[in-house]
């Protein structure tokens, strides 16, 4: 079947995309990983001794470069829908969506009596192209990142999650600022210039 110009256009990007060529030299799951590097080297994120949880983690990339900081001292568990293969040394999964109750309590038994130093999510929704209905399947994401943040994190843990800029965004900066001591934005540049994206690093969990 021929390809469309726009997927011709795409993989040619693809292919010549500088982190692209980086993550297959470096051995990285995805160019993702260098979005979170970048982020990491920039505000410390990740330090040895924590409980990571990835949200929507396949194909792994964030899950990978978290568990290599982390060098064995700590824990990075993983969530997606879709399976992480091959396994990654030093990161649990669970497959499911954790917006079902049985996913959530299994992740809740993972965790056990530990709380979360630092929960993270590159989850994006499946584009359709209809700018309004992407931002609102977007922000509904990032809610549901949120509201697990708040039943996960200790006191003082941080959140980091992409989000699309569009309505409801600065109504969700300010549920964070509620929730959190400080909020940072960050446009790594690993994201792709004409993306929307952009991701709140929230830091200093306050528990309600």
């Amino acid at each position: 079947m021929a390809r469309s110009k726009s997927s011709k256009r795409w993989l040619k990007e693809h292919f010549d995309d500088e982190f692209v060529r980086r993550s297959q030299v470096e051995g990285y799951r995805s160019r993702a990983v260098y979005k979170l590097k970048e982020i990491d080297e920039k505000d410390k994120l990740i330090k040895p001794g924590m409980t990571i949880i990835d949200l929507g983690a396949a194909p792994g990339g964030w899950s990978q470069y978290a568990a290599e900081l982390l060098k064995g001292n700590g824990r990075v568990i993983a969530l997606d829908l879709l399976m992480i293969e091959p396994e990654i040394e030093g990161v649990e999964f669970i497959q499911g969506d954790f917006r079902e109750d049985v996913v959530l309590e299994q992740l809740m038994t993972v965790i056990d009596s530990d709380q979360a130093d630092l929960v993270f999510s590159d989850m994006a929704p499946n584009m359709s192209g209809v700018k309004t209905v992407d931002i609102a399947r977007a922000m509904y994401l990032a809610d549901l990142t949120l509201e697990l943040s708040k039943e996960t994190l200790k006191p003082g843990g941080a959140m980091l999650v992409k989000l699309f800029q569009g309505e409801g965004f600065e109504e969700y900066l300010r549920s964070l600022r509620q929730a959190f001591s400080k909020v940072t934005m960050r446009k790594p540049k690993a994201s792709r210039s004409r993306s929307k994206e952009i991701y709140a690093l929230a830091t200093g969990f306050k528990v309600v």
